[in-house]
């Protein structure tokens, strides 16, 4: 066997299953981080404008490129789960034409998507409530970043290939080096170009070259694990990559979705509202970001002992996510109510803007206690045959769990009762999502006992 091919075996079939949760979720939360860090210090930067429109801009922009993103991550459950399932069933082989097959569909989807969304960009900004500077910024900001969201695309259906054959410290340098790179053109292109926002746009476009680059060297030139594309496997692939990738679309889809419409709730309290909620949007994957990196690490798990046969194994590996997922949310909540006060004096939010972030620091911690144990689940349903599970659950909180409760606090406490009525919703959809994720695995074992 080559070196490349010994490199690409099932990892997470023996040995300890936190320890594969850790190692998967730490050094795939490093490289999130580096992204999510950057995103905050760019908006940061931004507000250090001095103009709170600007700032709102900025975050009417990011509202559509969740949008775009969810979409991407949907395929990118996809290129994991079948990458990694094959994977455990030793066939290497059919790992490399589905990595190929998969990568392709991403990069066709979103350049399809681009194309679509770029026209639109005006009546969906309108429609979000972005009015004045706050419009001109968003719009400007969108027709630099989405033509890249290509290469954004392929740059994470690589890092995808990349933690499906267990190999997660260069899944994580995939992201991490377009952080790095984010972080030292920022303050150049917005201050020192004199571009402000623009240059923010500019270094996003910059980094996700770099992403695509690294992703390229370690699937390709290290593991040799993407095959070279071809309509024939394209044709064949094709079905079985929507399967996953359709379903975890629409999953992924809701919460951009409940967050435009939040946002709608939120403009009608004006730009210091929204300015509010921009450094929340980019708060929350700085303080939770371990949770994304954890939906990214639950899933080759599971697959490849999916595919050995390993159903003790799987029910160990979902217990092992859920656990590691409350302690880390303890932990971040518990850091973001206590530093409330420096937070809001580093954007220079006051008035309403620091009013706001600062009352968020505080119920930040229980509200994602319970949207981490949907995550845990959702990554479960998506890499187990049960997709249409994690959408139901996933819009299920977006829609009756999120949108009816945050109109009610609105119209009765503010803006900050919208806030607390958006994280309602969460505590029952995500309890009952992890318990149907534990019946999903019974199920499966009593099928394939049934068939062996």
């Amino acid at each position: 066997m080559s070196a490349k091919a010994g490199a690409s075996t099932a990892l997470f079939v023996s040995g300890s299953l936190m320890g594969h949760v850790a190692v998967m979720t730490g050094t795939g939360a490093i490289g999130l981080m580096a992204i999510f860090v950057v995103d905050l210090l760019s908006l940061l930067y931004v507000s250090w404008l001095g103009r709170p429109e600007a700032t709102a801009g900025v975050g009417f922009a990011t509202i559509v490129l969740y949008l775009m993103i969810s979409i991407n991550i949907g395929l990118m459950i996809a290129v994991a789960a079948l990458t990694a399932r094959a994977l455990g069933s030793g066939d290497r082989a059919g790992a490399r034409r589905l990595a190929a097959s998969t990568l392709t569909l991403m990069a066709l989807a979103a350049l399809v998507l681009t194309v679509v969304a770029l026209p639109c960009l005006p009546w969906l900004l309108r429609l979000l409530g972005a009015r004045g500077e706050a419009y001109a910024v968003a719009l400007s900001f969108l027709w630099i970043v989405l033509p890249s969201n290509v290469l954004m695309a392929v740059g994470m259906g690589l890092s995808s290939v990349l933690r499906a054959v267990g190999d997660a410290r260069r899944a994580m340098f995939v992201t991490l080096g377009g952080g790095i790179a984010t972080a030292g053109l920022d303050p150049l292109l917005i201050f020192g170009f004199g571009l402000g926002p623009d240059g923010a746009a500019w270094a996003i476009v910059m980094s996700r070259v770099i992403i695509v680059a690294t992703g390229l060297y370690g699937a390709i030139r290290v593991h040799d694990m993407v095959a070279r594309p071809s309509l024939a496997a394209l044709r064949r692939d094709g079905g079985a990559t929507l399967a996953i990738a359709g379903p975890a679309i629409l999953t992924n889809l809701s919460n951009p979705i409940a967050n435009a419409v939040f946002a709608g709730i939120f403009a009608r309290f004006g730009d210091g509202a929204m300015a509010a909620l921009a450094i929340m949007d980019r708060l929350v994957p700085v303080a939770f970001g371990v949770l994304f990196a954890l939906t990214g690490a639950v899933g080759p798990i599971l697959a490849q002992n999916w595919g050995a046969g390993r159903f003790d194994r799987m029910r160990g590996g979902l217990t092992a996510s859920a656990q590691f997922a409350i302690g880390c949310v303890i932990v971040s909540g518990v850091i973001l109510a206590l530093a409330r006060g420096p937070i809001a004096s580093a954007f220079g939010a006051t008035g309403l803007t620091g009013e706001l972030l600062m009352f968020f620091c505080l119920v930040a911690g229980p509200m994602w206690l319970f949207v981490g144990l949907l995550f845990v689940a959702n990554a479960a349903f998506n890499n187990l045959g049960m997709p249409l599970l994690s959408t139901l659950f996933s819009w299920g909180r977006a829609t009756l769990g999120t949108m009816p409760l945050a109109w009610l606090g609105a119209q009765y406490g503010g803006p900050k009762g919208a806030l607390v009525g958006s994280a309602l919703g969460a505590v029952a959809f995500g309890v009952l999502a992890l318990v149907f994720a534990y019946r999903g695995i019974a199920r499966l074992e009593r099928e394939a006992r049934a068939t062996g």
